[in-house]
C-alpha cells in the first residue's frame, strides 16, 4: 500500500535545514542520531562522516583538513548508487518472475530516481545532518517541500527533486555498504525500511510524456511540442492545442507538465475530432 510522505519535524523550532552557510560546527547535531535513524551502528563512524560531508564543506576547511582522505561524500555516493540499483534489481527480479526486462528497467528507475530518494531523506530527516556550505541548499528544499505537498507519494516527472537530496541517500546506502564489508544483505535490510512505499508493479504509474506518446499512437493521434522550455511548451494533438506547461530551470519538468495538461483534456480533444469540430478554447 501506498503511504504519504511524513517530513521529519522532530523539533519544529529548527529550520528546514540546520547547517547552512553560517552555520558553526557545534550548532549541527551529533552524527550519531543518524545512526538511530539508519538502525544501523557503523563500525568506522569515518564512513558516516564522509557520506555527510558536501563537497562544499570540506573546500572551505584548513589545508589540512581539505587534503584529508574522503574529502566529500562523491566517493560513497557513486558506489550507492551502484548497490541500490543492485539490490532493487535483485528484489524485482525475484519477486517478479514473469516480469519483462523493459518492465523490470521502468520499476526499478520508479523506486530510485531523484524524487524518490529525495522524500526518503526529507521524511526521515537526513538533510538535517549534512555538513555544507551551500546556502542555496535550504531554499531548494523548502520549495521542495512546498511542490511535493500536492503530490504525497510521488508527482511521477512533475517537480525539480534536489539532487542534493539523493546523494545523501545513496552515500550512506555506500557508506554502510563498505563499513558491512559489502554485504547487500545488510544494505537491503537497513534501507528497505527509509525507501518505503516501495514502487510495486500495481502501483507503478508511466510519466505523463510516454503516457501520452502511447495514448496517441493507440488512437493514431498526431501529436507535437513546441515552444520553448523556459517561456512554455504547448502540446497539439492533430493541430488541436491540448495542453500548456511550463518549468524555467528544467526541460524535462516542463514537458512533463504540459504533457499532464494535455492527458487531462485529451477527452475532450477526442470527442472534438470525433464531431470534426475546433476548439482554440480547449485549455484555459
Amino acid at each position: 500500500m501506498e503511504a504519504q510522505l511524513e517530513i521529519n519535524h522532530a523539533d519544529d523550532n529548527k529550520p528546514l535545514i540546520t547547517n547552512d552557510a553560517g552555520a558553526d560546527p557545534p550548532d549541527w547535531p551529533p552524527l550519531e542520531e543518524v545512526e538511530e535513524i539508519l538502525g544501523y551502528s557503523f563500525a568506522d563512524k569515518r564512513w558516516l562522516e564522509e557520506a555527510l560531508t558536501h563537497v562544499s564543506f570540506r573546500r572551505q576547511q584548513e589545508e589540512a583538513a581539505a587534503a584529508a582522505a574522503g574529502v566529500s561524500y562523491e566517493r560513497l555516493e557513486y558506489m550507492g548508487d551502484c548497490v541500490l540499483n543492485l539490490i532493487v534489481s535483485r528484489e524485482q527480479f525475484f519477486r517478479y518472475p514473469d516480469l519483462m526486462p523493459g518492465d523490470l528497467t521502468r520499476l526499478r528507475a520508479a523506486n530510485v530516481d531523484t524524487e524518490k530518494l529525495a522524500r526518503a531523506a526529507l521524511n526521515h530527516g537526513l538533510h538535517r545532518y549534512l555538513r555544507h556550505r551551500k546556502p542555496q541548499l535550504g531554499d531548494q528544499i523548502e520549495a521542495f517541500v512546498e511542490e511535493i505537498a500536492e503530490y504525497p507519494v510521488h508527482s511521477n516527472g512533475l517537480v525539480n527533486a534536489p539532487k542534493t537530496l539523493a546523494d545523501i541517500v545513496e552515500s550512506l546506502i555506500g557508506a554502510v555498504f563498505v563499513d558491512s564489508d559489502c554485504s547487500v544483505d545488510t544494505v537491503w535490510k537497513v534501507f528497505k525500511r527509509l525507501l518505503e512505499p516501495i514502487v510495486e508493479k500495481d502501483t507503478l504509474r508511466v510519466h505523463p510524456v510516454t503516457e501520452l506518446y502511447e495514448m496517441c499512437q493507440k488512437r493514431k493521434l498526431r501529436l507535437e511540442f513546441k515552444g520553448s522550455w523556459k517561456q512554455g511548451i504547448d502540446v497539439y494533438v492533430n493541430d488541436q492545442l491540448a495542453g500548456r506547461g511550463n518549468y524555467e530551470s528544467k526541460k524535462e519538468i516542463a514537458q512533463n507538465r504540459a504533457a499532464k495538461d494535455a492527458l487531462d483534456n485529451l477527452g475532450k480533444i477526442v470527442l472534438l475530432l470525433e464531431d470534426g469540430e475546433e476548439d482554440d478554447q480547449i485549455i484555459d
